[in-house]
């Protein structure tokens, strides 16, 4: 990493965590197999969609009396189980502000020709192991604790 630039360490290589790597194919996965700026509002749309079906129906679920949750095995300490209630709440709000931009997505309309340039520059994007974007990402990765 580089010293020096508190707050905003950015490794010069990349790293090989299971993580990180699992990251690194996904996004690339990503790229080659959705290279129009169509496909990438219909993925993303797609994927925050099926991120706030989820996370609203664990809400709901957890927020039901215990006889009446879905197969859970041992219940949290009530205290954990309120934090991450809370949690699971902001997560839901976030979304759903998350969506009301990205419908602004949408309304982005191209013509042919940069069409092509999406899919031109998608094959060098996704091979790049010091993209940005991913490098951003990472350091995300690093930050959050392993819930696994």
């Amino acid at each position: 990493m580089r010293s020096g630039e508190e707050g905003s360490m950015v490794p010069e290589e990349p790293c090989q965590c299971p993580d990180c790597l699992r990251f690194y194919r996904e996004h690339d996965r990503l790229i080659r197999e959705n290279p129009s700026l169509k496909q990438q509002q219909e993925l993303n749309w797609a994927a925050l969609q099926a991120f706030r079906t989820l996370a609203g129906r664990v809400l709901e679920d957890l927020q039901k009396p215990p006889e009446q949750q879905a197969d859970v095995e041992t219940p949290p300490e009530d205290e954990s189980l309120q934090q991450a209630l809370a949690d699971l709440e902001n997560v839901n709000a976030h979304l759903f502000s998350i969506e009301v931009l990205m419908e602004r997505i949408f309304d982005v309309r191209v013509p042919e020709a940069v069409e092509q340039k999406f899919q031109e520059l998608a094959g060098e994007l996704a091979p790049d192991p010091l993209n940005a974007d991913r490098l951003r990402l990472n350091r995300l990765l690093h930050q959050s604790p392993d819930l696994n």
